[in-house]
């Protein structure tokens, strides 16, 4: 047989590549950044455990932008802003001040204020205590008040509210209730009636009072706004009112004429802003 007839022999190779290939090494940094992690927490964990109360505060004090300044627990000399062994010769401090001759700074910083600070002082001045005071007050009046209480709380025009400085009293225009005559500043007989069962309430009790007028904003910009004039001018009229209706004068504290800044709702060129308030002072106001 002759070999030209034979058929040439192909040899053909295929390649098998196992796995998934390569990825270019992204695992190793996920890796990386997972041991990174785990380090911080394990450091986290063991600061929390070697270091003390007054430190952390420290840490939490430095950190926090609500607090710059700490009397306590911020600015000490020591390591993580605690007091060290050599700033006095007894570690606690209480914040009462230093001890030694010559302290250092941080802790002569955080000595006494040179005023009383009780916690008794800090519980009377709080929102609180002044909001149970006037309550207190209202319960009083409600007692003791009889018809003009009665009065005042059958009135749609006129309403009673706590608040920091006192028990308030608040006298608002309606639709259907005007307090001045349209255009000057003649009281109407809702707003005379109102102030007087107000002010026979107030005899009642030895708390001063302040009177305030407040108005409805205009609803076009002149050159001169007689906002500021006729506010005043109608809390004087207030007053006077009161004052006929049998109030000691030297009780009235303050007379104030707050023209449309202070609206009473969203709107400020609503009637609902026009009204005078009488406030009960709560004692120290």
């Amino acid at each position: 047989m002759s070999t030209e007839n034979l058929a040439p022999i192909i040899v053909k190779k295929k390649k098998i590549v196992g796995g998934h290939g390569h990825h270019g090494g992204a695992w190793k940094v996920a890796y990386a950044d997972f041991v990174t992690a785990m380090m911080a927490f394990f450091l986290l964990m063991w600061l929390l455990n070697a270091t003390t109360e007054k430190q952390r505060k420290g840490l939490a004090d430095y950190f926090s932008p609500t607090i710059p300044v700490n009397k306590v627990s911020g600015g000490g000399d020591g390591q993580f802003w605690g007091d060290s062994v050599f700033s006095e010769d007894v570690l606690p401090q209480s914040g009462t001040g230093a001890s030694m001759e010559r302290p250092t700074s941080e802790n002569q910083a955080r000595g006494a204020l040179g005023v009383d600070t009780s916690p008794q002082e800090v519980i009377e001045t709080a929102p609180e205590a002044r909001i149970r005071e006037a309550e207190n007050l209202l319960e009083q009046l409600q007692a003791r008040g009889g018809e003009s209480m009665a009065e005042l709380q059958r009135m749609r025009h006129v309403i009673s509210r706590l608040s920091e400085e006192g028990l308030v009293f608040e006298v608002f225009e309606t639709p259907e209730i005007a307090l001045f005559w349209p255009g000057t500043n003649e009281p109407t007989p809702d707003l005379r009636t109102a102030l007087r069962y107000i002010s026979d309430s107030a005899r009642l009790v030895a708390n001063e009072i302040s009177i305030s007028a407040h108005l409805a904003a205009r609803p076009l910009v002149v050159a001169v706004n007689p906002v500021w004039d006729i506010s005043t001018e109608r809390a004087q009229i207030a007053r006077q009112i009161v004052e006929r209706a049998g109030f000691p004068t030297g009780r009235i504290q303050k007379v104030i004429g707050f023209a449309d800044r202070k609206p009473a709702v969203r709107n400020p060129m609503s009637i609902r802003n026009n009204r005078i308030m009488v406030t009960f002072l709560r004692e120290g106001v």
